[in-house]
């Protein structure tokens, strides 16, 4: 669900232990006969980059270890539901939050596209979480994000994405080089925001303290 910020050297490094890197493969398909085998026998640190419950492949782990009787600790952490509060937006007006994945060949979801469109009714944001597919190198940008969702509105023609919509493109939150970038669907399309993680914000309905706070991240001030 994210990337590392660091090398694994470093982090085995500061833990003084050797780490295997988990696939999703592995956690949702192979627990039994590595993760909570060990657990069985010793104590397992499952690191995990982000809030280990926003995800529901940590949920189903922490729940499949309970039922085979072994004891959980969770430590929380940051996560992108909370950093995204850098920009300025208040966090108890976001609305569904949704993903944007990787289009394959006769499947083109517009769940996304829906769920602006819900959350815009009851004047909330919403937070678009972009594809990552770290084993083939392949991260969704900002820019494809904007691109897929107008496509989408080019189809269905319900003025919920049109290019002059206000939206906040953020990438590498949490890091020490976070990128934030605010304007138009249209702007935010010639914007380079760099390396990955990157996602993307809609708002709804703007508070005036809002409002001041995003006037620092706009690409036409």
């Amino acid at each position: 669900t994210s990337i590392l910020s660091c090398s694994v050297k470093k982090l085995e490094e500061f833990y003084g232990k050797k780490i295997i890197l988990a696939s999703r493969e592995l956690v949702e398909k192979k627990a039994e006969e590595t993760i909570l085998k060990y657990a069985l026998e010793k104590d397992v640190a499952f690191l995990v980059v982000g809030d280990p419950m926003s995800a529901t492949t940590h949920i189903d782990l922490r729940l499949r270890a309970e039922k085979a009787g072994i004891e959980c600790v969770v430590i929380h952490n940051a996560s992108v539901f909370s950093a995204v509060g850098v920009t300025g937006l208040q966090l108890y007006k976001f609305g569904r939050t949704t993903s944007i994945p990787f289009q394959e060949e006769n499947w083109h979801p517009e769940t996304p596209y829906n769920a602006i469109k819900e959350n815009m009714k009851n004047g909330l944001h919403t937070l678009l979480l972009l594809d990552l597919r770290p084993y083939e190198k392949r991260f969704m940008s900002i820019n494809q994000a904007i691109e897929y969702l107008l496509s989408i509105e080019e189809k269905r023609k319900e003025k919920v994405f049109s290019k002059g919509l206000f939206c906040v493109g953020c990438a590498r939150l949490g890091s020490l080089k976070p990128c934030i970038k605010a304007g138009n669907a249209e702007e935010l399309l010639k914007e380079d925001f760099g390396k990955p993680m990157h996602c993307l914000i809609v708002p709804g309905k703007l508070h005036f303290a809002e409002e001041e706070a995003l006037e620092l991240f706009k690409v036409h001030k």
